[in-house]
């Protein structure tokens, strides 16, 4: 069984996908940028902001798919640029203390609307 997972506390999709699917006892979410929901733009601000919001918003879906941040497996982050890697870890360390998922981390050309960083999880449901 596949079930798709929406909320209105995390950007809205801007293309044919879902926030989130839940299938077999995991949650697998789309990629978030840095979004805000309330405005449905891009935020202002550095790579330590961006990963701040993307975070939230991965946060919150997983809230709405009855899930946590602490029960993420994996995560792949996407950067713009490898150099902002240690701003974006420190960030991203503050959400996942103990126990944090395996992770791959890869430099991209471009993301969607020009963002810093977009990550996506595969979590328990």
């Amino acid at each position: 069984m596949r079930e798709v997972i929406a909320t209105d506390h995390a950007p809205q999709a801007i293309g044919p996908y879902s926030q989130a699917i839940r299938a077999q006892g995991l949650i697998f979410t789309s990629g978030q940028i840095a979004i805000d929901p309330a405005t449905q733009q891009v935020i202002a601000g550095d790579i330590s902001a961006q990963t701040d919001r993307v975070l939230q918003n991965l946060a919150a879906i997983l809230q709405a798919s009855d899930s946590t941040l602490q029960k993420v497996l994996r995560c792949t982050v996407f950067l713009k640029n490898m150099g902002d890697f240690n701003a974006m870890n420190e960030v991203y360390g503050r959400y996942f203390k103990q126990s944090p998922p395996a992770r791959s981390t890869v430099e991209v050309a471009r993301l969607p609307k020009d963002v810093l960083v977009e990550i996506d999880v595969i979590a328990l449901a």
